[in-house]
């Protein structure tokens, strides 16, 4: 290992002697203080990789020198501390990695050589799915089920926590990998003996769930990569990245009585969005950090992928400590931390000298309203007290979609700046109300009613202040007789064992129930599409009336077709909020001016009247939440139940593959030769897929239910699988021949090749045939046809999902032609063999009067050139134009000649072992 700048130095902290990598050396020649936290952990990653090989002085260099103005064009590889999986993601890579096993064997070598090199977690969170809600028995039917539907999957990672080492799994039941992150596999200073040597350095990670940044909130610095690059990184390899910008947001003052960190999350991710933070890091700093819980900040950081940014990193300071202890982490750990942070320039201290950032944004925590964000963009903010006003503008878009007429055609919508509703609104979405029975009583469903009210897992429930205050109102409406309407389903999904065991200490937990937010268990659930279904009379009456009804959530993603395919509307909003929204029942309700409903007595009750002051919910957070329940709950974190213990384990070094509808064998490998083949020209490629602004992952990968007649759906039925148990396609992951049947499938996906259809569906070129997407491309693979997608900006945004890779990979398209990228997609799409290619500043195909029905032929490869040449054929004459190859890195190049990062880390290591 190479030392250019004299880094190498000694910790004695508690006793003990730690080697670490200091900037002391850096000051003689650099300006280190200049840098932002995150730059200062990318540079001690740096200085303790330095080999001259993968990681030069050059490299360390080119970062002391960073230059805040410029665009990023420097290239370093970083190497995470560890990596984090969970369950969807996690059982597609260790398939990958059994594969490769397999692959190797095949050449010839050891199969032990694919094996995880830096410490691997793997959380099971995301398989449970909420069919049973609003009862005592809610968990345990839910757990049974999911164990049930997932055997096999389970099966298949008991024999991964066998076979590999340097790889832990938290079993079903514990709770969601984010907060089981941080509030206990979060170590923020990591330490570990290589070459004889104990070594302190910073907690650093990756994760195959984008909402891997709330750990940023705990100054570790990590984000979300696809499963592709997370196995790379397993793998030892580093991460390839641009040095990044910057984007500082300055904190003052505090939150304003009635505001919660929801609001805060929803009032920053519509900033940085507004000012455009995709590919950056951002970092928060400034006094307001004093004032701002650790809790709070967590939340922040979960939410950087709705911001667009890489992460959203605070750095260590008291604040950090006090968390730590909080959460039951070890004093000699809490000393540590503090000792390195001091030692090496990472911590904070309230009027430090502030860091150098490529732009700076204010924020004063004071100005935050409480808010909701909608109805189907996280960045969507909306106040509360216009919350009524747009749901309606919404509700009249939909009416001229999809009915005659607008709600309040040719009335006067407001009365005045207040924005008070003219006579005859408040009852306009009632025109397309439906009748239905449930339980032997009546009601009616109509526009904006809201059948879902989750507490979900993720953004919120690692944050005890908005979960007691959700308790709080609950108490104080069950007091005053109040209960949610019949017709929203209501569940509580806690992000760990924690959160229960505090509200029942706080006299909170009995309350929700009282008012159906049952615990239906402790995972991912409503926000990853694991709502589960709505009660049938529900279900009917909503399709039926072709009604416009909402969900209400405090997670993070309400994209279209994500929460449920019934649900039009999709609001995030703070848990107390979830809770009152279920008590009004509707979206055309104003919280501040409308009861939520009325008392024993027929008195009207206001939100005002049932919720808490910020006194109330730090006094019971002060007696109530104790560094012992966190102790106790991760006591045995890794052992799991009776159930996950009598898991049978089969298979060795290999595995043992069995005819499974969950786990598969994948074809990456097949035919693969010992050298890379390079990358052809493609010619007279056909658009598979046409599609406009702000597509998804959600939109590309397959998520959610399968449905019957969907191609996933007929080839589960060909293997004797029954509707009732074609659980979600996340649970399925693990079986490519399932995921490139979903690819393209959302059943709000508009593909311009397949004008006025929803979902999967285009249009086959050139015999007109309209047809599954799916079916499309095996239809172009047995003629021979390579095939492109064309789109417009932020392509691939949303979650880190491998998926939607991997599927457009097999579905046999070669290039993606878009306007802009989401990183990670990006990223995805060039390490599994697919070239994202975009268009110049001021074109577009709509602009170029693309249709999609061109043959489209695209130049040479050859050389890693910058731009390549596009010709576009077709009845209208030809169009050619040039687009820029986002391969942005030679590392990237390498993956991609290679057909991918596996390949190339396959080839790499059967060569070493040669």
């Amino acid at each position: 290992m190479s030392d250019s700048f004299n880094a190498r130095g000694t910790l004695e902290v508690g006793g003990r002697s730690y080697e670490i990598f200091h900037f002391d050396g850096l000051r003689k020649h650099f300006d280190i203080d200049r840098l932002p936290y995150s730059l200062k952990v990318l540079m001690e990653n740096l200085l303790r990789k330095e080999d001259g090989v993968n990681v030069t002085r050059e490299h360390i260099e080119a970062l002391a020198n960073w230059d805040p103005k410029s665009k990023p064009k420097d290239q370093i590889g970083f190497t995470p501390a560890r990596v984090v999986l969970q369950d969807f993601t996690g059982v597609p890579a260790v398939v990958d990695l059994a594969a490769m096993r397999d692959a190797m064997k095949s050449m010839g070598r050891d199969p032990n050589l694919i094996n995880p090199l830096s410490p691997v977690d793997l959380v099971i969170d995301h398989s449970v799915m909420v069919d049973h809600f609003g009862s005592p028995e809610a968990l345990g039917l839910n757990t049974k089920i999911e164990f049930q539907r997932n055997g096999e999957r389970y099966e298949f990672l008991r024999w991964g926590q066998k076979a590999f080492s340097n790889f832990r799994v938290v079993p079903p039941g514990t709770g969601i990998v984010h907060q089981v992150n941080l509030e206990y596999l979060g170590q923020v200073v990591f330490t570990r003996e290589e070459d004889g040597v104990l070594r302190a350095y910073p907690d650093t990670l990756v994760g195959t769930d984008s909402h891997t940044t709330m750990i940023n909130g705990l100054g570790v610095l990590g984000w979300g990569v696809g499963g592709i690059e997370a196995e790379a990184a397993m793998l030892g390899q580093p991460i390839s990245m641009l040095i990044p910008e910057v984007v500082g947001v300055r904190l003052t003052g505090k939150l304003a009585e009635g505001a919660t960190a929801t609001d805060l999350v929803l009032t920053v991710t519509e900033m940085l969005r507004k000012h455009g933070v995709v590919g950056k890091f951002v970092e928060f700093f400034g006094d307001g950090l004093d004032h701002l819980p650790l809790a709070d900040r967590a939340t922040i950081g979960n939410m950087a992928p709705e911001y667009g940014a890489t992460c959203g990193i605070f750095p260590i300071d008291r604040e950090t400590l006090n968390y730590l202890e909080l959460s039951g982490r070890d004093a000699e750990q809490i000393e540590l931390v503090e000792a390195y942070a001091k030692r090496v320039g990472l911590w904070r201290e309230t009027g430090a000298r502030e860091a150098e950032y490529s732009a700076v944004l204010d924020l004063d925590l004071s100005s935050v309203v409480p808010s909701i964000a909608g109805p189907k963009r996280p960045q969507d903010r909306i106040p509360l007290d216009r919350a009524k006003v747009a749901f309606l503008d919404t509700l009249d878009q939909y009416l001229e979609q999809h009915h005659s007429a607008p709600a309040n055609k040719d009335e006067e919508r407001f009365e005045g700046e207040g924005g008070h509703a003219a006579p005859g609104v408040d009852d306009a979405h009632e025109k397309g109300a439906v009748e239905y029975e449930m339980d032997g009583e009546k009601h009616l469903l109509k526009h904006g009613s809201v059948v879902i009210a989750a507490i979900t897992s993720c953004t919120n429930t690692s944050n005890p202040a908005v979960l007691l205050a959700a308790g709080l109102v609950a108490k104080k409406a069950a007091e005053k007789g109040l209960k949610p309407k019949p017709w929203v389903k209501t569940s509580l999904a806690p992000g760990s064992q924690v959160v229960p065991a505090y509200l029942e200490r706080a006299g909170l937990l009995k309350p929700l129930e009282a008012l159906g937010f049952h615990v239906v268990g402790f995972g991912c659930t409503t926000c990853i599409g694991n709502a589960g279904p709505l009660p049938e009379p529900i279900q009917n009456a909503v399709r039926e009336g072709d009604l416009c009804v909402s969900s209400v959530l405090s997670g993070n993603r309400n994209f279209e077709g994500r929460i449920h395919g019934d649900v039009r509307t999709n609001y995030l909003a703070s848990p107390p909020l979830v809770v009152a929204y279920a008590l009004a029942g509707n979206m055309a309700v104003d919280l501040y001016k409308e009861p939520l409903g009325h008392d024993q007595d027929g008195n009207p009750v206001y939100l005002k009247d049932v919720w808490p002051s910020q006194q109330e919910v730090a006094e019971l957070a002060q007696k109530h939440i104790t560094s012992q329940i966190y102790r106790d709950k991760y006591a045995d974190v890794f052992k799991g139940d009776e159930t996950w213990q009598a898991i049978k384990v089969t298979g060795g070094e290999l595995y043992d593959w069995q005819p499974s509808t969950y786990v598969k064998n994948p074809p990456y490998f097949e035919g693969m030769a010992a050298e890379a083949q390079g990358s052809a020209a493609i010619e007279d490629a056909r658009c598979l897929v046409y599609v406009g602004d702000s597509i998804t992952t959600d939109h590309i990968s397959p998520a959610g239910a399968i449905h019957p007649e969907s191609p996933a759906g007929h080839y589960l039925r060909e293997q004797g699988v029954e509707p009732k148990d074609f659980n979600s396609y996340g649970s399925r992951r693990g079986n490519h021949e399932i995921m490139m049947r979903g690819t393209f499938a959302n059943v709000r996906l508009r593909n311009k090749m397949a004008p006025g259809t929803e979902g999967g569906w285009t249009t086959h070129v050139p015999s007109g045939e309209q047809m599954f997407i799916y079916d499309a491309a095996m239809k172009y693979r047995q003629e021979g046809t390579p095939l492109v997608v064309l789109a417009g900006k932020e392509y691939g945004t949303g979650s880190s999902r491998d998926w939607a890779a991997k599927g457009t990979n097999l579905l046999g398209i070669r290039a993606v032609i878009a306007e802009s990228f989401e990183r990670i997609h990006r990223s995805n799409l060039v390490g599994f063999g697919v070239l994202p290619l975009q268009f110049k500043e001021g074109d577009s195909a709509e602009g170029l009067g693309l249709t999609g029905q061109e043959a489209f032929s695209i130049s040479s490869l050859e050389g890693d050139p910058e731009t390549v040449e596009v010709k576009a054929e077709g009845a209208n004459g030809t169009t050619t134009f040039e687009a820029l190859v986002r391969i942005d890195t030679p590392k990237e190049w390498d993956y991609f000649r290679n057909g991918g990062i596996l390949h190339y880390v396959l080839r790499q290591l059967a060569a070493k072992a040669a």
